[in-house]
C-alpha cells in the first residue's frame, strides 16, 4: 500500500475543496444569471431586452435597447452584447454596443461604454434589467465631462446637428446577416 505524505493529502483536500468552491461559484453564478433572465423575460420594462446569446453558454449575452420617447434617439433601437465574468455579480459584467452609436460616452469604433456603474460604482445589487434600463437613460443623458466621444460631446447641446451625425452613424437591426 502507497503511503502519502501528510503535505501530498494536505494539497491534494485543498485541490479538491478549491475545485469544490469553483464549481460551487460557478453554479450560484448560472443561477443567478436564470434567475436575472427569468425576471427579464416577465417583467421587462419596454424598450429593453437580452437573452443568452446560445443555450449552450448563460455567460454570452445580445442585448436590445431603444432610445427613450422623447430623446434625441427616440426610435432607433441598437444591438448590444453582454459578457458575464465567472464572479458576477461581485464584478460587473462587460458591455459593448454592437451597433454604432454616436453618443458622448460610446466609442463609436469598439462600442466600449463609460458609465460609473460598469466601473467604480458597480454594485452587486445591480442586475441586468437595472443596468439595460442604466444604458437607455444613458441614451438621453449623457455625462458630457466623461466622453469617449468628444465629437459627440461637443455637439451635443446642437441637437439638430447632433441628429445628422448620429444618423449618418446608425444601422437599423435586421435580422437577417447578423449574429
Amino acid at each position: 500500500m502507497e503511503q502519502i505524505s501528510p503535505v501530498a493529502a494536505a494539497r491534494g483536500s485543498q485541490k479538491s475543496t478549491a475545485s469544490g468552491a469553483s464549481a460551487e461559484s460557478s453554479g450560484s453564478v448560472t443561477k443567478r444569471l436564470s434567475q436575472e433572465l427569468m425576471n427579464l423575460m416577465m417583467t421587462s420594462p419596454p424598450g429593453i431586452s437580452a437573452f443568452p446569446k446560445s443555450d449552450a453558454n448563460l455567460f454570452e449575452w445580445a442585448g436590445t435597447i431603444e432610445g427613450a420617447a422623447g430623446t434625441i434617439y427616440s426610435g432607433l433601437t441598437f444591438k448590444i452584447s453582454i459578457t458575464f465574468p465567472p464572479n458576477y455579480p461581485y464584478v460587473a459584467p462587460t458591455i459593448k454596443f454592437d451597433s454604432p452609436c454616436f453618443h458622448p460616452n460610446v466609442d463609436i469604433v469598439g462600442g466600449a461604454i463609460c458609465l460609473d456603474i460598469l466601473q467604480d460604482k458597480w454594485s452587486a445589487v445591480y442586475s441586468v434589467q437595472t443596468i439595460l434600463l442604466s444604458l437607455q437613460s444613458l441614451l438621453g443623458e449623457p455625462n458630457n465631462a466623461s466622453p469617449l466621444n468628444p465629437d459627440a460631446a461637443s455637439l451635443w447641446n446642437k441637437p439638430d446637428e447632433y441628429k445628422v451625425q448620429l444618423m449618418k452613424h446608425y444601422r437599423p437591426i435586421s435580422d437577417e446577416g447578423s449574429a
